[in-house]
């Protein structure tokens, strides 16, 4: 892998580029926890099935992450296998966009219906 390089964003500066709609952000976990929480506009593709080729980029960089990071570098691994050059992740993974205080999409599991949520810091 000495020739290919792996980008780290902190979650903010994924956020802008989200905003600035400079990017497609996925998320590698699983569907199960992709459906107890999420970032608003993540795609899941989950690391058990990644396929590098089929990722939907329109055209725009794609941001790989995961909980904590670890998936998402594997995943970035998985795009190399493919032929890409550069990959990039999300620092610290969704744990690390909690942190943040940033948007995410949480399933109320008494009721199942998903609902937009800002946490707090720490």
């Amino acid at each position: 892998m000495s020739d290919k390089i792996l980008h780290e964003l902190s979650p903010a500066e994924v956020k802008a580029k989200m905003d600035a709609n400079e990017v497609v952000v996925i998320d590698v976990r699983e569907p199960k926890e992709y459906g107890t929480e999420r970032i608003p506009g993540a795609l899941n593709f989950p690391l058990s099935t990644f396929d590098a080729t089929a990722l939907p980029t329109g055209g725009r960089s794609v941001i790989l992450h995961c909980g904590v990071g670890k998936r998402s570098a594997m995943a970035a691994q998985k795009c190399f296998e493919g032929g890409a050059g550069e990959a990039t992740h999300m620092a610290g993974g969704l744990g690390a966009w909690k942190e943040a205080g940033l948007p995410l999409i949480v399933t109320d599991p008494a009721t199942g219906q998903p609902t937009i949520k800002t946490q707090g810091h720490g």
